[in-house]
């Protein structure tokens, strides 16, 4: 007896030649329209039954819904004063690992803030950085200033080329003395006509919003007429500023963003 016939348990199956592979299947003729349609009992291979189990519900999410946002804020500080001193010493996230002996996911989880690290990870993470541990918590004891001012009231600024009947009043200041940027509101108010207009030009981004009037306003060699409800986002080391008051009185809001020098 082969080998083969030992190996089994019975007799073999007759193998299917290539012909009979490929023989067509017989076609059902078309159910008339007085048959009863098939059901599962006449073909109960056609409807297999059984106990399968349930297709998993969709996960749902609110993308509004705040659970757990001020749980993890300390995390996520944590998180992001660790990836900006890792970038700051110009590392990968793999180079972090090696030298504290964190793991890969372990060291994800802590830059985006999932996880709570323990003080003796973040002392591992203070020596491979170079930064005391108490450097990791700066943005979370940070204090959070707002500035509210009343309708009508402002500091008035003096700035270059300011006249009489030209306003400006300094609605806020916000960056801090850790902030990398500074951003500046101004209520710019132009109520007297003039022929020579200084032009500006500094470092940042300037957002201009038209409240009332009617002005040309210049930006490098290209000049826009803005009446209210138009709106100016420009690069700001570009020499700027009112070509020709068109309409008085004119009421504009102006934010000026910069980076801080000491950045």
């Amino acid at each position: 007896m082969s080998k083969r016939a030992e190996a089994g348990s019975g007799p073999r199956a007759p193998e299917a030649s290539g012909s009979e592979l490929l023989r067509p299947v017989p076609r059902r003729a078309p159910i008339a329209a007085n048959e009863a349609i098939p059901s599962e009992t006449q073909f109960p291979d056609a409807f297999p039954t059984g106990n399968y189990p349930a297709a998993p519900a969709m996960p749902s999410q609110d993308p509004h819904a705040l659970e757990g946002a001020r749980d993890n804020i300390l995390e996520v500080a944590i998180g992001r004063e660790v990836r900006a001193f890792r970038n700051k010493l110009g590392i990968t996230v793999s180079d972090l690992a090696a030298a504290t002996g964190l793991s890969l996911g372990m060291l994800s989880k802590i830059e985006n803030g999932v996880t709570s690290p323990s003080l003796t990870t973040l002392q591992s993470l203070s020596r491979a950085l170079g930064v005391p541990v108490t450097a990791f918590f700066r943005r979370y004891e940070e204090r959070r200033d707002a500035v509210f001012v009343k309708a009508g009231e402002g500091l008035a600024i003096e700035r270059r080329g300011t006249r009489a009947k030209h306003q400006y009043h300094l609605l806020g200041h916000t960056g801090g003395h850790s902030g990398r940027v500074v951003v500046e509101p101004y209520m710019i108010t132009l109520t007297e006509e003039s022929d020579v207009f200084p032009l500006f030009q500094h470092s940042g981004l300037e957002f201009l919003y038209m409240l009332e009037g009617e002005v040309m306003y210049r930006h490098a060699d290209k000049l826009y007429i803005m009446q209210p409800g138009d709106s100016l986002f420009f690069d700001a080391d570009a020499p700027h500023g009112p070509e020709e008051m068109r309409k008085l009185p004119i009421r504009f809001l102006s934010i000026i963003s910069y980076p801080r020098d000491d950045a």
